[in-house]
């Protein structure tokens, strides 16, 4: 049976179209992320999942279960942590936790070889405010809080969003172990590098599904040939590029460019003629292989 089933799913606010026409499924034991920029839809379908809000059309459900007519049900077997720190800030770190396994009729001691683990690592801070946490404590502990009662699903929203990258490399450790303990996992998140610790992914932008599949299905299904340019006067480099013959796409990483090109019209040779042809000197042209991020990029100019 998939823990998670999403079919024509559509969100409308007014005449802004936040969800169209989604349709995706989720294996159980299996991280499955969602991945896309801000604003792209991820929050909307991950409440609608939840049965935080209505769906305007489609349906999903969750282990078997309908999101509007069994939503009761399914509050009792999922965990949720929104992109936003909703903990109660004035209660201590114990009392929030405490407080969340009372919701679902359960006790932190029944539970607690569920959340020792991570509970572990702040519980010296048991007594602390959970508004006078770092960021990186108040994420563990909105964790605890969403597995206290033992979900079978768990549901996380840009949980890594404004934590350091010690922080969220530790939190992508804790979530293969929890995967491990039969747990299903959905995780949104803005970060491409995130992608390839999925199992399965699906990418969003703009309300649309534009790819899925594994991480290796999706960069293996790239269709271009792509070449890393380094220089130093980037901007003037990324318009000349762009003006070239044979030059499909041409986007900013970091202190680089990524070219993608068709073989058949130009290539390395090529490229660098133009580039001195400009006047552009001293830059570095490398073959490279896709990524999760370039295969975005080409999948969202479609």
């Amino acid at each position: 049976m998939k823990a998670i089933e999403i079919s024509g799913i559509s969100k409308n606010y007014g005449h802004v179209a936040a969800l169209r026409e989604i349709s995706l499924d989720v294996d159980s034991g299996e991280i499955f992320g969602l991945i896309g920029p801000d604003g792209a839809g991820k929050t909307t379908l991950f409440r609608i999942m939840t049965t935080l809000m209505l769906a305007d059309a489609g349906s999903g459900k969750i282990c078997g279960m309908d999101i509007v007519s069994d939503y009761s049900r399914i509050r009792k077997i999922i965990g949720y942590m929104p992109g936003r720190f909703s903990l109660y800030q004035d209660l201590s770190v114990r009392e929030n936790l405490e407080y969340f396994a009372t919701l679902f009729g359960t006790t932190v001691e029944k539970n607690y070889g569920t959340i020792k683990e991570i509970y572990s690592r702040i519980e010296p801070f048991r007594d602390r405010k959970a508004g006078k946490l770092s960021g990186g404590m108040k994420q563990k502990l909105a964790l605890c809080c969403a597995l206290v009662h033992k979900p079978s699903v768990l549901f996380l929203d840009e949980p890594t969003t404004g934590v350091d990258a010690v922080s969220r490399s530790e939190f992508w450790k804790m979530l293969e172990r929890i995967r491990k303990s039969g747990v299903t996992v959905f995780v949104s998140t803005p970060y491409m590098d995130e992608a390839s610790l999925c199992d399965r992914l699906a990418m969003i932008r703009d309300g649309v599904i534009i790819g899925t599949g594994t991480p290796g299905q999706i960069v293996s299904a790239y269709p271009y040939r792509l070449l890393s340019v380094e220089g130093d006067r980037i901007y003037p480099l990324l318009k000349k590029l762009r003006e070239t013959e044979g030059v499909i796409s041409c986007f900013s990483f970091g202190a680089s460019l990524h070219l993608a090109y068709d073989p058949e019209k130009t290539g390395t040779s090529g490229i660098l003629a133009a580039i001195r042809e400009s006047g552009l000197e001293d830059c570095k042209v490398r073959e490279i292989s896709p990524g999760i991020e370039d295969c975005f990029m080409q999948l969202a100019r479609k």
